[in-house]
């Protein structure tokens, strides 16, 4: 009777083992998303790391400024509001300086203006692939081999998140509507001066 006991107690335990690790395995192991899910996730991450506060134009209210959702990360528009400046003020330990819509940013670095994020071919991400859209972020660089990124892209830390969710980010921006805007190339730290006295 013992032996009986043992055996059916040695049983269950193996069963159990067994039963254990194939439910962890099978949950651990992830089905690929549908494109559906891609955009729903990389919407939740544009909106969760803060995108907007950069590349989109802003609405103000009572309550501060929030995002024009006709504009929704189009990026910075030239309006001519950089806010005129002392050069001296932006040195290395200083001050910055940013525009209305958080979209222009002034600093040791020169002048750097938030990206269209919208798939305008043109203007924006439109005619970027996933893979290079994926390389830029890693890298820091534009297009993956162009200059630097600059201030105050948070490109180190966006870069090192999973793919899976890079590709997310990028399927949620291709969903959104094309806004042809032009943003201007970046203005070197010897020209800040030049730029804000037009201003």
């Amino acid at each position: 009777m013992k032996k009986i006991y043992l055996l059916v107690t040695i049983a269950s335990i193996v069963l159990l083992v067994i039963f254990t690790h194939t439910s962890c395995t099978q949950n651990s192991e992830s089905k690929p998303l549908t494109k559906e899910q891609m955009i729903e996730r990389g919407h939740y991450l544009v909106e969760f790391g803060g995108c907007h506060d950069c590349h989109s134009p802003k609405v103000y209210t009572d309550m501060g400024p929030i995002p024009d959702t006709t504009q929704l990360l189009s990026g910075y528009h030239d309006d001519g509001m950089l806010p005129a400046g002392d050069p001296q003020m932006v040195q290395p330990g200083k001050w910055v300086m940013t525009d209305k819509n958080f979209s222009a940013w002034v600093g040791p670095w020169g002048i750097s203006y938030a990206a269209n994020l919208t798939p305008d071919n043109a203007t924006g991400l439109g005619a970027v692939t996933e893979e290079l859209f994926i390389k830029t972020l890693r890298d820091g660089k534009i297009k993956g081999v162009g200059r630097d990124i600059l201030p105050p892209m948070p490109w180190p830390g966006i870069g090192s998140i999973s793919d899976e969710d890079l590709k997310c980010i990028y399927a949620f921006l291709r969903t959104l509507k094309p806004i042809h805007n032009q943003v201007p190339q970046p203005v070197p730290p010897d020209q800040i001066g030049e730029v804000l006295a037009k201003k």
